[in-house]
């Protein structure tokens, strides 16, 4: 993809490996998308149809049953699907989130990770709008998906306006 890389990947890719890389990477992309802070999300894993986002249990984002409240679950998996897309969708094409359909599994009583993961399509093909669906996978620590959904994105061809 070279230059069709959107600046997100690409700062990605020059701090995922280096030492705690990754949490200054987190840091900024809390930094540009405040929204998200709330449930301190760090992105562990980011290419191309696939991202992982760790989110820890810790006081802010407890329910009255002191588990991880279900908005909490839905920003972790809206996070791991903007990872994803920012690694996917040259900057050829642009998107954005449409709909998200969530399913509540289990309670979530410990820190979780969301992994969103999609086959990558051929952007040469996408002339018109199109509706990408990327499922999202919450699970506990134990591995057992507590949370999926299945967000939309509506995506164009199109340069970005940063």
């Amino acid at each position: 993809m070279g230059n069709s890389q959107t600046a997100t990947y690409v700062a990605w890719q020059r701090l995922a490996g280096v030492p705690s890389g990754s949490r200054v990477f987190s840091i900024a992309a809390m930094a540009r998308v405040p929204y998200f802070a709330s449930v301190l999300p760090h992105v562990r894993r980011m290419e191309p149809g696939l991202a992982e986002v760790d989110v820890p249990k810790w006081f802010f984002v407890h329910n009255h049953l002191s588990t991880v409240h279900a908005i909490a679950s839905c920003n972790a998996a809206e996070m791991a699907m903007g990872m994803l897309m920012e690694a996917t969708v040259p900057t050829t094409h642009r998107w954005i989130p449409k709909a998200m359909t969530v399913q509540y599994l289990q309670k979530a009583t410990t820190s979780l990770r969301a992994t969103a993961r999609i086959d990558v399509p051929d952007f040469d093909e996408i002339t018109d709008g199109v509706d990408v669906v990327i499922p999202v996978s919450v699970t506990d620590r134990r591995g057992v998906e507590v949370v999926h959904a299945d967000i939309t994105a509506w995506v164009t061809p199109g340069k970005l306006s940063e």
